[in-house]
């Protein structure tokens, strides 16, 4: 390119396309060139930690950046909050890279091929935080116990009386949300297999959770209590409003768990038995795992997958 272009880039100047932008800060740092940005010698040598999601909004969120801020300031670096958006030509990395982060975590996602190249360009480390699949690289991620929580979830339903069952599973299909469905009907499968099982998918909101359970709970056979697990507490939220509707009860007719356990989950009406999740711990240690790495000379460093356990929370949506 123009020495002119690159002089552009290299001092956040004039009209230039991310994908240009890009290019020139991995080549910048690829050869430690010094003249990436004002007061920095080269990529990923500021003290900041990037935190990259989609969302921010969310109670679950909130506890993510919570979890990651803290560790960051323990650490003494600032904490920076990087929107991911849904285009595959996303400039995220370059933009990350301009800054010379010491660190990303990704959350709730996996990078792209040429996402993951503009980073390691850059030398710009890379944790993964409960991946939605799981990465055709090897990566340093962090995670929790989802299918084990799953299990759970069905055990105790079994111990309250439950004998029908529905799972309301989130859609698109992601990693963890297969792993809690898999896990819950592994178990029930084992203690229960003549129990009556309906599965229903739907957007992960409260909305979605509300529409599909109104329509499968009249239809299912027997009797006796029901025991719904939804794969979070948002769309278990749906599942409260949808008894309402039918003008049943919770816990006398229908028992109820979710998973996360997020804020909100107290303030329902039972509150929420759930699946808790340490989101706060989780997030702190995938950022510790960017400031920390194991202690081993490179040829040896096995790319680490921490896995923190879930925890029943029983209350009283579930007697």
């Amino acid at each position: 390119m123009s020495i002119a272009t690159v002089s552009r880039v290299l001092r956040d100047r004039g009209e230039i396309s991310p994908t240009t932008r890009a290019r020139v800060r991995a080549a910048a740092a690829a050869i430690g060139y010094g003249g990436a940005g004002p007061g920095r010698s080269r990529a990923g040598t500021a003290r900041l930690i990037d935190l990259v999601m989609g969302r921010y909004d969310g109670p679950y969120s909130e506890e993510v950046v919570v979890g990651a801020r803290e560790a960051a300031t323990r650490l003494g670096y600032d904490l920076v909050l990087t929107a991911e958006r849904d285009d595959p030509a996303d400039d995220w990395p370059a933009r990350i890279a301009a800054r010379g982060s010491g660190g990303v975590v990704l959350g709730l996602n996996v990078p792209t091929a040429r996402q993951l190249a503009m980073l390691e360009a850059a030398a710009i480390p890379l944790v993964l935080f409960e991946p939605s699949s799981e990465s055709r690289v090897p990566l340093p991620n962090v995670r929790t116990t989802d299918r084990a929580g799953g299990a759970d979830a069905a055990r105790h339903l079994l111990d309250r009386g439950a004998r029908r069952f529905v799972v309301v599973d989130g859609a698109p299909s992601y990693r963890w949300g297969r792993a809690r469905v898999e896990g819950f009907g592994a178990a029930l499968a084992e203690s229960a297999p003549d129990a009556v099982l309906r599965r229903v998918a739907t957007g992960w909101t409260a909305g979605g959770a509300r529409r599909v359970v109104q329509t499968v709970l009249p239809e299912l056979p027997g009797d006796g209590p029901v025991g719904i697990f939804a794969c979070s507490d948002e769309m278990a939220a749906g599942v409260y409003a949808a008894v309402a509707d039918l003008g049943l009860r919770i816990p006398d007719d229908v028992r109820v768990v979710g998973f996360d356990d997020v804020r909100g989950a107290r303030w329902l009406r039972p509150a929420l038995t759930t699946v808790r999740q340490p989101i706060r711990e989780m997030a702190a240690a995938a950022v510790e795992l960017l400031v920390q790495p194991p202690a081993a000379e490179p040829t040896t460093i096995e790319l680490p997958t921490i896995e923190l356990p879930t925890r029943l929370m029983v209350r009283g949506s579930t007697g």
